[in-house]
């Protein structure tokens, strides 16, 4: 009977505890929704209207090159070879006569004919047609006023003979994310397509795309809608459309129009846009590098070479670690590149730059960036990472202590013109690896010039054989395109 009661009694209390904690669960659960400062209902003929007032304003943009002693294949005609599985039969390419190469769209923004569209659309084409409609047979050879790659916005202007349709720029700063928009475009060649979506995000900084942020939207972007116009409700243009994320569906990208007005004066004016210029090639650490310097991540510029620029006459020097400039901290070599080309040519800017073990800062004073036709590939690094230059050698005369199996040179001119290494480099280098020695063993290659041996700048191939001891050793070294960091043992 105890035992019943008991176990009633424990019953109960389990069951107190259970509803208890339910209904405590149930009342702390928000039950108010949330405030919406809600506007009108969305018009039922919105996008039918917009459709009819940006559509004149939308043109397609069909690129060509002509072949010069080389043979271009149909890009369309590749696709269908893939997608079927078997290739089909293609008349062989005539020299000098124009090859289709590419398609896109824009959107005039000026009655003279003036449109904006991407700079990818265009880049390496010999002829540039533009098409009002997709039912009009007429094509107008277009003339380009400006590009820039980075921001990847080209104007180009054609001579029409009938009055033409603006299409009106808006602000991109007003957009509002969850705004109503409307993607216009010539995607896959079907002239005048309209999609519908979202703004699902703003300030997309995506480095490997574009040097601005974008604006996201889940309105269906497709190849071929590169250039046209991301517009608002109000029939304002906010964007320009530039790429998609191949991985998902519903992620494309459009450059803010506020970005875009900012570059058309000087495009249309110089037909480029001015930027800063330290005269300097660049590259990039890799993870051991920063392991080595104490750094949480892969940060910095590596200056692999310098022409009689404003970066030499600041002090600059190869294999130079630029860290930080213009009071911001540098991620890699494109958001150096990024961050000069932002600066003001003429103005004053500081950088602080890791040399060795030492940190230094500098004053730098960029000039004004050449245009891209008179701007020659000033240094040709060498990429070690060819097999030509990085085979081992079945057997040489390492000049290296403790069985370590390289061979280590003072650069001489020969050395320098084979490796494509600058005047003002002057670190030993290496030129021979001992097949299946250490220094194989640890990834040291012909080509690697040698930065510092456990600390020790050597300036002679003498010195830094010198600085070899037993035990741990620690290898700082310029290789292709940035610099590593090796570490390793000697008996």
């Amino acid at each position: 009977m105890k035992r019943f009661i008991y176990a009633s009694a424990f019953i109960a209390v389990l069951s107190f505890v259970y509803f208890q904690s339910n209904t405590l669960t149930a009342q702390s659960f928000q039950k108010t929704p949330p405030t919406l400062k809600l506007g009108e209902p969305l018009p039922a003929n919105l996008f039918v209207e917009l459709a009819k007032a940006i559509n004149p304003s939308v043109v397609n943009i069909s690129t060509s090159v002509i072949p010069k002693g080389r043979m271009y294949r149909d890009p369309m005609q590749e696709m269908l070879e893939q997608f079927y599985g078997f290739p089909s039969r293609q008349s062989p390419l005539q020299s000098g006569k124009p090859q289709r190469m590419g398609l896109g769209t824009g959107f005039i923004v000026r009655e003279d004919g003036l449109i904006i569209t991407n700079n990818h659309v265009i880049d390496g084409a010999d002829l540039i047609e533009v098409q009002l409609t997709e039912d009009s047979e007429k094509q107008y050879k277009a003339e380009v006023i400006g590009r820039d790659a980075r921001t990847d916005i080209a104007l180009i202007k054609i001579k029409a003979d009938v009055k033409l349709t603006v299409a009106v720029m808006g602000s991109s700063s007003e957009t509002q994310i969850g705004e109503w928009v409307a993607a216009f475009g010539n995607p896959y060649g079907h002239g005048h397509t309209m999609t519908k979506g979202i703004i699902s995000s703003k300030g997309r900084a995506i480095e490997e795309i574009n040097r601005l942020p974008l604006l996201q939207t889940d309105a269906s972007i497709n190849p071929g809608n590169s250039g046209g116009p991301l517009v608002n409700s109000k029939g304002l243009v906010i964007g320009v459309n530039s790429a998609i994320d191949a991985r998902a569906q519903g992620i494309g990208f459009a450059i803010p129009i506020d970005e875009v007005k900012k570059l058309l004066p000087q495009l249309e004016q110089r037909g480029s846009i001015r930027k800063g210029y330290l005269g300097i090639a660049l590259g990039d650490i890799d993870t051991r590098y920063a392991q080595a310097n104490g750094m949480d991540e892969i940060s910095g510029a590596v200056v692999l070479g310098v022409d009689d620029g404003p970066g030499k006459k600041a002090g600059l020097k190869p294999y130079d670690l630029i860290t930080e400039f213009n009071g911001k901290k540098i991620k890699n070599s494109r958001d150096l590149t990024d961050s000069v080309a932002d600066v003001e040519p003429g103005s004053k800017v500081k950088a602080k730059i890791l040399r060795g073990e030492k940190i230094i800062d500098l004053t730098i004073t960029p000039t004004e960036r050449p245009s891209e036709k008179s701007l020659s590939r000033l240094f040709q690094k060498n990429n070690s990472d060819d097999e030509s230059k990085s085979n081992e050698s079945a057997k040489t005369k390492s000049n290296t202590p403790f069985n370590l199996g390289a061979n280590i040179s003072d650069l001489t001119n020969e050395l320098r013109s084979e490796f494509n290494l600058n005047k003002d480099v002057k670190y030993p280098i290496i030129t021979a690896v001992d097949r299946g020695s250490i220094a194989s063993q640890i990834g040291l290659r012909v080509g690697d010039l040698i930065l510092s041996v456990n600390k020790n700048e050597p300036q002679s191939a003498q010195e830094a054989i010198k600085s070899f001891k037993k035990g741990q050793n620690t290898l700082r070294l310029a290789r292709g395109r940035g610099m590593s960091v090796i570490t390793f043992d000697l008996n």
